[in-house]
């Protein structure tokens, strides 16, 4: 938030508890506990409400590195659902995370109620994201599209209506051991125009609307 006060035009902020959180003497990650989701975790994002424009990154991380049991998938879902409750009683959107839970996601999502999605780097099936689109939700694409068959599949099967851009800097970059940059934003735009048949110019100004439209707040910027 200190960067947001610096930089206000710049670094627009979002909170929220991700799925995967530091571990404890070894430092490994570890999955999230409900323990985790603290009080001080929801009065920080009341307190900053005004300012932020989406809660998250939140979501599901079912890597079995991280699921040790039946029941870390199942505090993450609460986890989850908690936070799209208090983004719709913020109409704020949810910035969601999701790695090899894309189904659990999209319908603990749904189940949640939950309205104003962004899905960053899905990687689920077209047929799971085809479900997201029906409820509203958005998908970003990162750079690394130009590398990974399953997100041209996303590409080529989601409704430019239902895309952003982003980079997920420094990881997602077009090459795959490379740091990704910001400017390599423009790899995902020009990916898309070639995939769909179009000009950068229409993904340029389609993606932006959608992006104003989810994240209601850059308007006023």
């Amino acid at each position: 938030m200190s960067l947001h006060e610096r930089h206000r035009d710049f670094v627009l902020p979002g909170l929220g508890l991700h799925p995967v959180q530091m571990g404890g003497s070894g430092n490994f990650d570890r999955s999230v506990l409900l323990s985790d989701y603290t009080e001080e975790v929801t009065e920080a994002i009341l307190t900053n409400q005004d300012k932020l424009y989406c809660i998250g990154e939140c979501g599901l991380d079912f890597t079995p590195y991280y699921i040790k049991s039946p029941d870390d998938k199942l505090e993450q879902k609460e986890i989850l659902r908690n936070q799209a409750k208090l983004a719709s009683h913020l109409n704020l959107p949810l910035n969601v995370h999701s790695r090899s839970a894309g189904k659990h996601v999209i319908d603990t999502l749904e189940e949640a109620g939950a309205r104003k999605v962004l899905l960053h780097a899905f990687d689920a099936k077209v047929s799971t994201a085809l479900k997201g689109v029906e409820l509203g939700y958005y998908f970003s694409i990162p750079p690394s599209v130009v590398r990974s068959p399953q997100k041209q599949k996303l590409v080529k099967s989601i409704p430019l209506t239902h895309l952003v851009l982003e980079t997920d800097s420094p990881a997602l970059g077009p090459e795959k051991h490379g740091r990704n940059e910001p400017v390599n934003i423009s790899v995902s735009c020009d990916f898309i125009a070639e995939a769909k048949g179009i000009s950068r110019e229409e993904v340029i100004q389609m993606t932006t609307e959608n992006a104003q439209k989810l994240f209601t707040k850059l308007s006023s910027q």
